[in-house]
């Protein structure tokens, strides 16, 4: 049985924070920029960009909103929070891939379908500040939901890590109800229910994945499992890369069907079927100059890697959007 990640390195569930907005097209390039015109100022920490009172002003948000894209940003990896012990007090960061996509101008408008499946990578890959999302794709096995049944099954899971010592208090219903509405608004454009202002219908660009969908009766939806032709090898060798290293350092190989079905793996995540997984697979061997190496001899299809420290994640994503720049050209 695939193991939890709630239940392993001292992993809590997280709810919330994102106050009932899903990720909206230019938070993350308003919130990167802010914190890297704020951290130019001598002395400032970059906490108070989005919770001080000229917040309003600069995002053009309200409060709430401002909250929201915060939270969106730190989720993502795009900005991250120092709180080591050798600082006096946390300190707003960029985050490596935020400086990836916007410090150095790869792309600022999450234009390329890569930057919104490493956008999705991120919230769900592992438990984190956006933990529902996490457990929604790696955990909630439902051929298909509604919100209800979302919202059910996950209050059951809150009240067993509660039990377990890894949710700190029990999750109340409202807040369920919330995350579960923020996360299929996420990934569903027409999935807003109740009365709401019009720009509470703005799609989250994650939608344009397709990850999750309108059922065939009612107001229920599936994920979508299959082939994602949008998904660069690049990208999917990067989740790998980070999946293997994080959660199986010593490990020398892998199976297609432990990296389709694992949690926290790039086809959980990623919502690939087994024949998609070994397709990318096969192709690893060339994309990484044989740091990685493909097998299928023995008819058992696995995954090796002789070489995963000498792999140059950022170098494989940084020449998939030159190329495809010179082609747009």
């Amino acid at each position: 049985m695939a193991r939890s990640l709630f239940e392993i390195d001292g992993a809590r569930l997280q709810l919330a924070g994102h106050e009932t907005f899903p990720l909206r097209y230019g938070w993350l390039k308003k919130s990167y920029d802010a914190v890297a015109d704020s951290l130019k100022e001598e002395g400032d920490n970059g906490l108070n960009v989005f919770a001080d009172e000229s917040a309003i002003a600069r995002f053009g948000v309200g409060r709430n909103m401002a909250l929201s894209m915060r939270h969106w940003a730190l989720a993502t990896g795009i900005l991250s929070l120092d709180e080591s012990h050798y600082s006096r007090t946390p300190k707003m960061i960029l985050g490596e891939l935020g400086e990836f996509l916007f410090g150095r101008g790869r792309d600022v408008h999450l234009e390329h379908p890569a930057s919104l499946w490493l956008i999705h990578w991120r919230l769900a890959s592992a438990p984190g500040r956006a933990g529902a999302w996490h457990w929604a794709f790696n955990e909630f096995n439902e051929p298909s939901f509604d919100r209800d049944l979302m919202a059910q099954r996950l209050a059951r899971r809150c009240r067993e890590l509660h039990e377990a010592g890894r949710l700190d208090r029990p999750a109340s219903q409202v807040s369920l109800k919330r995350d579960v509405e923020c996360l299929v608004r996420t990934y569903h454009a027409a999935a807003a229910t109740g009365r709401r202002a019009p720009e509470d219908s703005i799609e989250s660009p994650l939608a344009e994945l397709g990850l999750i969908q309108r059922a065939s009766f009612g107001e229920s939806f599936r994920f979508r499992r299959g082939a994602k032709p949008s998904l660069p090898d690049e990208v999917f060798l990067f989740a790998l890369v980070e999946f293997w290293r994080a959660r199986y350092p010593g490990r020398k190989s892998f199976s297609v069907d432990f990296l389709t079905y694992e949690r926290g793996s790039p086809g959980q995540v990623f919502l690939l079927d087994e024949d998609s997984v070994a397709e990318r697979l096969a192709r690893m061997e060339s994309l990484t100059g044989t740091d990685l190496t493909w097998d299928e001899s023995s008819g058992m299809r696995q995954l090796y890697a002789p070489r995963l420290d000498a792999i140059r994640v950022y170098e494989r994503l940084d020449a998939l959007y030159a190329r495809d720049m010179r082609l747009a050209a």
